[in-house]
């Protein structure tokens, strides 16, 4: 988390666009707020289907993203945390460190890049707002 949360304002600073969307620390508040909300909706709401969890994840994640980020870099390493953190999971329970009950997508829950992707929006906040 410490090294996302870092690679944002580098990222920001390497690109030359310094992110000017709401940077408060009220609002990284309320980022945090709502990725804590689409993790507990991710793991307690019943859908019919894991297709339906999975979309609704997936635009909420979306929505998270465009009311505290709004930047190109954030989408970009958002997506890109999102699939090598997910790599990264399929291989660990691949080779048995550990296993979920009821995997839906190669190996593990579909429905985790969509958290992968809230949680390095939300530390990228964190450490945007930490840079400042």
């Amino acid at each position: 988390a410490a090294v996302v949360g870092l690679l944002y304002p580098c990222i920001d600073s390497h690109l030359g666009e310094p992110h000017k969307f709401k940077r408060e620390w009220a609002s990284v508040m309320r980022c945090i707020a709502v990725f804590v909300g689409i993790n507990h909706a991710s793991a307690k709401l019943d859908f019919a289907n894991n297709v339906q969890l999975s979309l609704t994840l997936v635009a909420l994640s979306l929505g998270l993203w465009w009311t505290f980020d709004r930047s190109r870099s954030g989408l970009g390493l958002g997506i890109t945390i999102a699939f090598v953190a997910t790599l990264i999971t399929q291989f660990l329970v691949y080779n048995g460190v550990y296993q979920y009950t009821s995997p839906d997508f190669l190996y593990i829950r579909s429905w985790l890049p969509c958290i992968f992707f809230s949680g390095g929006v939300t530390v990228g906040n964190i450490g945007r707002q930490l840079a400042m």
